[in-house]
C-alpha cells in the first residue's frame, strides 16, 4: 500500500510540474503580447487600427499611420520620442464629411479615428507638440 501512495505521489508531482510549466508559457506568451502593445512605433498603432498601412505621414516631432480597410480609413499619430505627454492630435476628414478628430495631452499616441471613406478622398492631419502634417487630399 506504501508504494501505492507513493506512486499516486509521484503522478501528481508531474502533473504539478507540467502544470507550472504551463503556467509560465502563457504568463511569458502575456508578457510578451503586453509589451508589443505597450512598445511604441508602427506595432503600436497596428494594434489599434485594423487593416493594411496604405501611408505613413513623417513630420518633426512624429509620424501619422494611415490605414485602410472595406471602405474605412484609420489613422494614428505616433510621435518620435514616447512617453513625455504633450499636445497631440490626429484628425481624418472624408471628402464630404465632418473630420473626426483625437486631441489632448498624450504620452503615446493620438488615436485611433476612423471614418467611413468608401472611395472618397481623405484628408488626414497630425499634430505633436509645434510639429504637424496635413496630407491634403489622399487615397482618391
Amino acid at each position: 500500500m506504501g508504494s501505492g501512495a507513493g506512486g499516486a505521489g509521484d503522478v501528481g508531482g508531474a502533473g504539478g510540474a507540467i502544470r507550472r510549466r504551463f503556467a509560465l508559457g502563457v504568463a511569458v506568451l502575456t508578457a510578451a503580447g503586453l509589451l508589443a502593445v505597450a512598445a511604441p512605433g508602427d506595432a503600436q498603432a497596428a494594434a489599434h487600427c485594423s487593416g493594411r498601412r496604405v501611408r505613413t505621414l513623417p513630420f518633426s516631432t512624429g509620424s501619422v499611420v494611415v490605414y485602410k480597410r472595406d471602405g474605412y480609413v484609420c489613422a494614428v499619430t505616433l510621435p518620435e520620442k514616447p512617453g513625455t505627454k504633450r499636445h497631440m492630435m490626429v484628425s481624418v476628414q472624408a471628402r464630404g464629411g465632418r473630420p473626426v478628430v483625437d486631441e489632448g495631452r498624450f504620452a503615446y499616441r493620438a488615436g485611433p479615428v476612423t471614418v467611413h471613406a468608401g472611395q472618397r478622398c481623405v484628408w488626414v492631419k497630425g499634430r505633436v507638440a509645434r510639429g504637424h502634417v496635413s496630407s491634403g487630399w489622399i487615397l482618391c
